[in-house]
């Protein structure tokens, strides 16, 4: 491809996405942080950096990868954002998981400067993006996803058409959701079975050959909530209770009463009230357990 990509954001998430973007796609990248370390270690990957207003000059795609929607929003909306920098013909990509309103009012704000948008949050873990194996819904029109779709699949193993703007995110928060509701019930289970004196190893195990198997079970369950650690610089407490309440908004513009996801933002808000807010989301856990910030685990 002889073209010129743009990548705003290059965090946790971004980085490794950047660097599969950079390294894959044939493509020159741009890309922009308020972090420089990150845009160093990209440097030998071909990543060049570079201003906002370098990014929405030079670059045909432009892809974002941001800590929420208020800061999607900030970056394309805000003054001295991105959308009176660009022009037609141009096509943004929210790699961020946003609410869904918010999708829908880039779109249309985009749509009057002839910039198309799509809306592509990523799924899966921080291992995933760096070996490249990312699942992401996007929302877009057809010919918008065919476009991107070749470049998300430079970072993604399954990349699916979820419908129209507005549909990635509904299919991210949703899946946020049921992943960590599911979280809740294996900390809870996890800390009877301690109290009444089993081995939450051989109960997982139990688990695992039983109904209750799950991704969440094989994934945040084995490894962290059964050995209750829970490292920082993963997906925290705080993103993962960001995302849950932008579902419960979601669900109460539709008139739907989500009293599960309700229940887990209060387990959230325990966890960081107690001092476990930038530990790995799971650490909802300790909040059961009764452990101490202080050593992440018991």
């Amino acid at each position: 491809m002889s073209q010129t990509l743009g990548f705003i954001g290059v965090g946790v998430m971004g980085e490794p996405m950047c660097r599969h973007l950079a390294e894959k796609s044939g493509a020159r990248v741009l890309a922009c942080d308020r972090d420089a370390e990150p845009l160093r270690r990209l440097a030998p990957a071909g990543v060049q950096s570079a201003g906002i207003a370098e990014i929405a000059r030079d670059a045909e795609i432009i892809f974002l990868s941001l800590p929420s929607g208020e800061v999607v929003e900030q970056v394309v909306l805000g003054a001295n954002g991105l959308l009176p920098k660009l022009r037609a013909g141009q096509t943004l990509v929210d790699l961020s998981t946003s609410p869904h309103e918010t999708a829908i009012k880039l779109s249309e704000a985009l749509r009057g400067a002839g910039v198309d948008f799509a809306d592509a949050p990523v799924m899966r873990t921080r291992a995933a993006a760096q070996a490249g194996t990312l699942a992401v819904p996007v929302g877009a029109d057809g010919p918008t996803f065919a476009k991107i779709e070749p470049l998300i699949s430079c970072f993604a193993t399954d990349v699916m058409h979820a419908g129209p703007v507005g549909c990635g995110q509904v299919v991210k928060i949703l899946n946020n959701m049921v992943v960590y509701e599911t979280v809740l019930a294996l900390a809870e289970a996890r800390a009877v079975a301690v109290r009444v004196g089993m081995d939450p190893e051989r109960l997982f195990n139990a688990f695992a050959t039983g109904s209750a198997d799950s991704f969440a079970l094989r994934n945040q369950g084995f490894k962290a909530i059964l050995p209750q650690q829970f490292p920082e610089k993963a997906f925290p407490v705080t993103y993962a209770r960001k995302d849950l309440l932008y579902a419960v908004r979601l669900a109460q513009q539709v008139g739907v009463d989500a009293t599960g996801a309700k229940n887990l933002i209060a387990s959230f808000d325990q966890a960081i009230e107690a001092g476990y807010g930038e530990m790995y989301a799971p650490a909802i856990s300790l909040v059961f357990e009764g452990a101490t910030a202080s050593g992440g685990q018991r």
